[in-house]
């Protein structure tokens, strides 16, 4: 039974978002329909959590509006969801970030920022493939 639900529910999972963890500050659009109107609604926030796992995986983020904490849970796999905008990545050593909640101010949107690992890998490639001088001797050797 369970491989006839992996069947049905593997072609609804989405890939066209990109991959993001717990303490990422996203930019979630979501498709918003009022009466006949239909507009996209931006929540940008922290995500505390990630539930779930195939087509029932959902995120939750946090924002500060107005001195209130807002919290919106959203499933991955939601057609309402136009599209997740990764704005910082966040370090953090928690699966669940709920002692967020008990923060005020500054405190409660400040995470450590995952620092730009690329361009300091291509500085030391850089510094370390300098061209090699053969000499005069080893050249003799290679021929010979």
């Amino acid at each position: 039974m369970e491989k006839i639900i992996n069947l049905v529910t593997a072609g609804q999972i989405r890939n066209d978002l990109p991959e993001f963890h717990v303490g990422d500050t996203v930019s979630v659009s979501v498709n918003v329909f009022e009466g006949e109107k239909e507009r996209i609604q931006i929540f940008k926030g922290i995500v505390m959590g990630i539930k779930g796992g195939g087509i029932s995986k959902t995120f939750r983020v946090r924002k500060i509006a107005n001195g209130v904490g807002v919290e919106r849970i959203f499933p991955i796999n939601s057609p309402r969801i136009a599209k997740v905008e990764i704005l910082k990545h966040g370090i953090v050593r928690r699966a669940k970030l709920y002692y967020l909640r008990g923060l005020t101010g500054k405190a409660a949107t400040k995470i450590k920022e995952k620092k730009k690992v690329a361009k300091v890998i291509e500085t030391i490639t850089e510094k370390v493939t300098e061209p090699v001088v053969q000499t005069a001797a080893v050249q003799e050797s290679i021929e010979s």
